[in-house]
């Protein structure tokens, strides 16, 4: 059912419901209760934020719209997930190959939530480790199938080293893990 859900279920409910729908239906589950799990409340989510007048984010190597930012992330060969220092999951690629099935309901979510449980206390001791300052990455691969899947946690700091979340990138190496010899731009 868990395919369902995220295939159908959920992708249909974000094009049909708006805004309001969504309010009145999360505070309809604030009073009835939730089946398997509690939430605890977030705030409502913000436009981005830009900083030119064109609407352009502006960064010290250059300046992107938003339609590109997201073209950009789509485009990507990999699976990107933002979780902040809260745990919270705050953004993924919508890449059209994804490896790990994601559905927007995920963002606001705690990011233990996200994971089997078999793996939880994994994923929680890397945190905890970035949040500590004890490491900066982690890295692990797995056979998903036919498929060999490189999945790289990367601990994400500002300027003062500040820990402000994680970044999961993972990637489908199987072709890569065949590659031999060079290929050059002119081949």
């Amino acid at each position: 059912h868990f395919y369902k859900e995220n295939n159908i279920l959920f992708p249909a409910s974000v094009r049909l419901f708006n805004e309001q729908e969504w309010d009145i239906i999360v505070q309809d589950f604030d009073d009835i209760g939730y089946c398997s799990y509690s939430i605890r409340p977030v705030g409502k989510g913000k436009p981005a934020e830009v900083v030119s007048e064109e609407g352009e984010v502006v960064f010290g190597s250059g300046k992107l719209s938003v339609d590109m930012l997201e073209a950009i992330f789509s485009r990507l060969p990999i699976d990107m997930t933002f979780v902040d220092a809260q745990d919270r999951v705050q953004f993924f690629s919508e890449s059209p190959e994804r490896i790990f099935v994601r559905s927007r309901a995920i963002v606001g979510r705690s990011v233990q939530l996200c994971h089997p449980q078999n793996s939880v206390h994994i994923v929680e001791d890397i945190l905890n480790d970035f949040r500590d300052g004890k490491r900066d990455s982690a890295e692990f691969w797995i056979n998903l199938g036919r498929k060999t899947i490189h999945i790289r946690y990367f601990a994400v700091r500002n300027t003062e080293g500040k820990y402000l979340g994680c970044l999961e990138v993972s990637q489908d190496i199987t072709e890569i893990m065949k590659i031999t010899g060079e290929k050059r731009l002119l081949d």
